[in-house]
């Protein structure tokens, strides 16, 4: 009785067994007669695979011929062209190489040159959390003054959410006509957070400075844009007629900017024919960035950092620290030790490209390390509003001046 049993229950496992082979078998003869024999997308899918010498024209003519035969929409050649070239380029995975397309060239160049209609920000991609993160607010703009911080991660831009890879983009969105109103959707640690900034017309002019206890002249600004370091010896020459007898340079939030203004200041200080800046090409070229004139601040320099200081910020702070010419007090900076260029083609659009890295006159690699303070000093845990701090608060500063004080 039990042999039969098994033989039953045999019988039905074959049985469904069977079954499901011919069932596969018709399936396979199904799509078989479909992508080989019913429809041509099979020479395409062999054409994309079985050719890996394939140029990025080839295997765009490809994809352009899969996409004029079988797509449902409409065709916007402009935007196809300009999606491929922005993909492109982020195919680099370099967060500083990037395509700026006609329409933001003007705006991008104002940007660079310190004056534009917006909020008053400066930005970085964050690739940690592929998102835009705010590097720091301009002193005194309606980002400032509405509460944005440094570190504050860029969610949305007008209801729209938007990744790292938008930068340009959003950067464009955020500005707009003077009076008019842009909404930010905020992550600050782990709270959301919501803003309407009123866009006004932002001159950056970051270049302040004021006389501190013991003739100790103080001298702050938020970014290097075009005639920073003019505007910076002005000031020191101000400060120097009032008496200063040494000098703290603030350099905290500061994200750099144009190089040269950043080495015209460092001029300033450095003996004449000093070793400023070694910058290397691809092909380990080097171009050596010489101080060309004495030296017009012939006194004591601490230079303030944070782990907002970045790259023209660093270039100046590595080239003072190696030289002897100043002392660094602080947090470690941020670590962008490459430069860009933008090139201008034809059609009006642009390429912001990384050429170059530097090296520090010590030869010192400074990207995604930074530069470590000669006294590394925290700011206390209650401070929240690094641009607001009260001086007495100020721990920094404060050890700068006591640094100052007993040289």
């Amino acid at each position: 009785m039990e042999e039969k049993k098994r033989y039953k229950v045999y019988k039905i496992i074959m049985l469904i067994v069977l079954v499901a082979f011919i069932t596969f078998l018709i399936t396979s003869i199904g799509f078989y007669q479909y992508f080989v024999k019913g429809d041509s997308l099979n020479k395409y899918l062999t054409l994309m695979t079985s050719d890996s010498s394939q140029d990025i024209s080839q295997t765009l003519d490809t994809y352009k011929s899969l996409i004029e035969k079988y797509y449902l929409g409409d065709i916007d050649e402009e935007g196809l062209k300009e999606g491929a070239i922005k993909g492109y380029i982020e195919g680099l995975g370099d967060p500083y190489t990037e395509y700026i397309s006609k329409e933001d060239m003007n705006d991008y160049l104002e940007d660079t040159m310190g004056n534009f209609v917006g909020i008053g920000i400066y930005m970085v991609q964050d690739t940690e959390s592929n998102r835009i993160m705010v590097l720091s607010p301009i002193k005194n703009s309606p980002a400032e003054k509405a509460g944005i911080k440094p570190g504050d991660l860029i969610i949305s831009v007008n209801g729209e959410e938007c990744t790292a890879d938008d930068m340009t983009a959003i950067s464009t969105k955020i500005k707009g006509e003077e009076g008019t109103t842009v909404k930010l959707q905020i992550l600050r640690g782990e709270e959301t957070l919501d803003f309407e900034i009123k866009r006004e017309n932002i001159v950056v002019n970051p270049v302040e400075g004021e006389v501190l206890e013991n003739n100790i002249g103080y001298i702050e600004f938020s970014s290097f844009d075009e005639n920073t370091a003019e505007e910076f010896k002005n000031k020191f020459e101000e400060l120097k007629s009032q008496g200063i007898t040494s000098l703290i340079i603030d350099l905290r939030n500061n994200g750099g900017g144009i190089v040269d203004e950043a080495l015209q200041i460092a001029d300033y200080i450095a003996d004449k024919g000093s070793v400023l800046l070694y910058e290397v090409d691809k092909d380990n070229n080097e171009t050596v960035e010489k101080s060309e004139n004495d030296p017009i601040i012939n006194m004591p320099v601490i230079i303030l950092t944070n782990e907002n200081t970045a790259s023209s910020s660093e270039i100046l702070s590595g080239a003072l620290k190696d030289l002897g010419k100043a002392k660094i007090v602080g947090t470690k900076t941020y670590g962008k030790g490459v430069i860009q260029q933008i090139l201008t083609l034809p059609d009006g659009s642009g390429l912001k490209i990384t050429t170059e890295k530097y090296l520090t006159p010590n030869r010192t690699e400074i990207n995604k390390i930074g530069i470590e303070p000669d006294e590394t000093v925290e700011l206390p845990e209650d401070v929240d509003d690094v641009f607001n701090i009260d001086k007495s608060k100020d721990t920094q500063l404060q050890k700068a001046i006591q640094m100052l004080k007993e040289s």
